[in-house]
């Protein structure tokens, strides 16, 4: 998991794995059958650290913040491995720890009065927000603040309201979503959305 954090996905091989440990390669082989079993092992190292004891208990009326607390915990979580949500999305099967995470919240909705069927709809709804992060439509990469604004004015004739919203949002350099959003905040903007119609569906039974 450190030679992950240090090095990304793409830096993380058996053979430097070795190196850093000071043995062959082969050595390694004794403890996980393959990369595919040693990210599987990683991933549950990650989402083990999800600090579920912040989160209070639910029932009808407070799932709300226990569900809400549970998925910050995860984001924060996933934001000090920022690799970790590419490998959780790399799997075909969720590994044990994804799969207990997912059970507890679950829990959550079940004990805060949401029916089965109600719950299926609001785990599919949630995506890979559940474990803190959202697949984004574009990813910018990042540019000097002066050229992003000449092209936002270059391209105003063609796209009129993509042009005015890259004009308007103010700039932030530390996104990984794109420059003018705040990623945190828009986060939790669609969450609560989520959140809110959840409750609306779940009052209206």
């Amino acid at each position: 998991m450190a030679l992950a954090d240090e090095a990304g996905l793409d830096g993380l091989s058996m053979r430097r794995l070795a190196t850093e440990l000071g043995v062959v390669p082969m050595a390694l082989y004794k403890h996980v059958a393959n990369k595919d079993e040693l990210l599987d092992g990683i991933i549950d190292t990650v989402v083990s650290e999800i600090d579920l004891g912040t989160t209070p208990g639910a029932g009808e009326g407070d799932w709300k913040p226990a569900v809400r607390g549970r998925i910050l915990a995860a984001r924060q979580t996933l934001l000090r491995h920022p690799w970790a949500a590419g490998a959780i999305e790399s799997r075909r099967v969720p590994t044990p720890a994804v799969m207990a995470y997912m059970d507890s919240v679950i829990g959550v909705f079940r004990a805060g009065g949401f029916g089965v069927d109600l719950v299926h709809h609001v785990i599919h709804a949630l995506g890979s927000r559940i474990l803190g992060f959202s697949q984004e439509l574009f990813y910018d990469t990042p540019t000097d603040p002066d050229a992003q604004e000449k092209a936002a004015h270059a391209m105003a004739g063609t796209f009129p309201w993509l042009a005015e919203m890259a004009l308007r949002v103010a700039h932030d350099e530390k996104t990984v979503v794109g420059s003018g959003c705040d990623d945190q905040f828009e986060f939790e903007f669609a969450l609560d959305l989520l959140l809110d119609g959840f409750e609306r569906l779940r009052q209206a039974g």
